[in-house]
C-alpha cells in the first residue's frame, strides 16, 4: 500500500500554523481539531512540525509557559517527510527509527498531506484483513 493510498482514504486536509504564533496558540489549535501536530508553513514553505511531544518536553518538563514561548522556539525544524508514492513499510520504519508520529507528505516541494502512526498502522491492519479473507476463502474452496 501506498501514501497516496491512505491520503485518498483519510483526505488531504493539512492544519498548519505560522512560528510567530504562541505554544498555547498551537495547543489550542490541535485540541479544536483533535490532532497531535500542526505543521509550520511559512510562505508556502514546510518550516517545521509541533506536536503534544513537543510541549510536553520543552515545555512542560523545563518549566515554560506556552503562553509566552514562540512555536518557532520549540518545532522540530528537520522535518522528516515522505511522498505519495512511498509504501507504508517505509512509513513504518521512519516513524520507528526517529521516534515520530507524524510524517508529512510531500510532492514537488509542496505538502500535499499529512499521515499519523495511526493511519498507517490502521492502513496495515486493513491490508491484512484483506489477506486474511483472501487466504480464507482459497482455503474454503
Amino acid at each position: 500500500m501506498k501514501v497516496a493510498e491512505i491520503l485518498q482514504a483519510k483526505g488531504t486536509k493539512v492544519f498548519s500554523i505560522t512560528s510567530d504564533y504562541t505554544v498555547y496558540d498551537a495547543l489550542k489549535a490541535m485540541g479544536e481539531k483533535n490532532i497531535g501536530a500542526l505543521l509550520v508553513i511559512e510562505h508556502q514553505q514546510l518550516i517545521g512540525i509541533i506536536s503534544e511531544r513537543d510541549y510536553a518536553r520543552k515545555i512542560i518538563l523545563k518549566g515554560k509557559s506556552s503562553h509566552d514561548t514562540l512555536v518557532k522556539e520549540i518545532m522540530t525544524k528537520e522535518v522528516i517527510s515522505v511522498s505519495p508514492s512511498d509504501n507504508i513499510d517505509k512509513c513504518m520504519e521512519l516513524m520507528s527509527e526517529r521516534h515520530i508520529r507524524h510524517l508529512p507528505v510531500m510532492q514537488d516541494g509542496i505538502v500535499t498531506g499529512i499521515i499519523s502512526i495511526t493511519d498507517v498502522v490502521s492502513a496495515i491492519i486493513e491490508s491484512q484483513k484483506e489477506t486474511i479473507t483472501l487466504l480464507h476463502n482459497y482455503i474454503s474452496q
